[in-house]
């Protein structure tokens, strides 16, 4: 599809480091929903994420639907969903994946989608306090016939997957809120707050989770949680807390910090 010059110039001048590809996008998605391009790039160029315009978000190489007002998965999080895949693959057995805190859905969409594809047996579900990241994450996760729950953290969890879960995705917000100013504004102004503010330290949200985590986890099963590097130590500290035994897989090449916290197998 051929792009137009002065469009990839607007952004380019707008700050758009990767101008001509997003051009590309936005004249297709034009193209493909009659919406008029120069409101698209009028949009864009006053910091609307590009992911909320087109509708979609490309994560794991997978097209996931993303809704304005709803997180837009970072690239980064696919080690995450590496690091997942690896606890799954060496249980050997058909696992049980919590997605919490889901967003759009697209960590446990990703990690269902990879393992199926090698015939790996897993069962998913996810759950999000926010109604407009919940419809979203319905739109990606029920034609793989994952149900979505609304809620706080576990409360609307099925008590059935009570110490059933081998795998808790949770994405918790993790940017201190005092760092949420110093943001992007296509992140701080468009994306949910509840998505990224953790609190003065990052970690308030993530401390709900391990509080609870180890009765939700099977034993033997993992909590995999993604933070920075400075906080990582500090999030095994509070997984000890709660008898959990934390470790650290760390990504140079996707600049990318998980925690894993696993509930001892007796």
């Amino acid at each position: 599809m051929a792009v137009s010059t002065e469009v990839v110039e607007v952004l380019r001048a707008a700050g758009c480091v990767f101008a001509e590809d997003e051009a590309r996008l936005l004249i297709a998605a034009a193209a493909e929903t009659g919406v008029d391009l120069n409101a698209l790039v009028a949009q864009r160029v006053a910091g609307t994420p590009l992911e909320h315009l087109l509708g979609w978000a490309e994560f794991h190489g997978l097209r996931v639907a993303v809704a304005p007002g709803v997180f837009v998965p970072r690239q980064r999080t696919a080690f995450l969903v590496e690091a997942a895949a690896d606890l799954v693959r060496a249980r050997n057995r058909h696992s049980m994946v919590v997605d919490l805190c889901c967003g759009s859905g697209a960590l446990g969409l990703a990690l269902a989608t990879m393992l199926t594809a090698e015939h790996t047996l897993v069962t998913l579900a996810a759950a999000d306090i926010d109604p407009v990241a919940v419809e979203c994450a319905r739109r990606n996760l029920t034609p793989i016939g994952a149900p979505v729950y609304q809620g706080d953290l576990f409360e609307p969890l099925p008590e059935e997957l009570h110490g059933c879960i081998d795998i808790l995705l949770a994405n918790t917000p993790y940017v201190p809120s005092g760092m949420i100013e110093r943001m992007p504004p296509e992140a701080r102004d468009h994306e949910p707050r509840t998505a990224l503010d953790g609190g003065p330290d990052g970690l308030d949200i993530f401390r709900r989770v391990a509080a609870d985590a180890r009765t939700w986890l099977a034993p033997g099963g993992h909590l995999l949680i993604e933070s920075s590097e400075t906080q990582a130590p500090i999030a095994l500290d509070v997984l000890a807390e709660h008898g959990l035994a934390g470790r650290i897989a760390e990504s140079d090449e996707d600049y990318a910090t998980v925690v894993i916290g696993t509930r001892p197998a007796r």
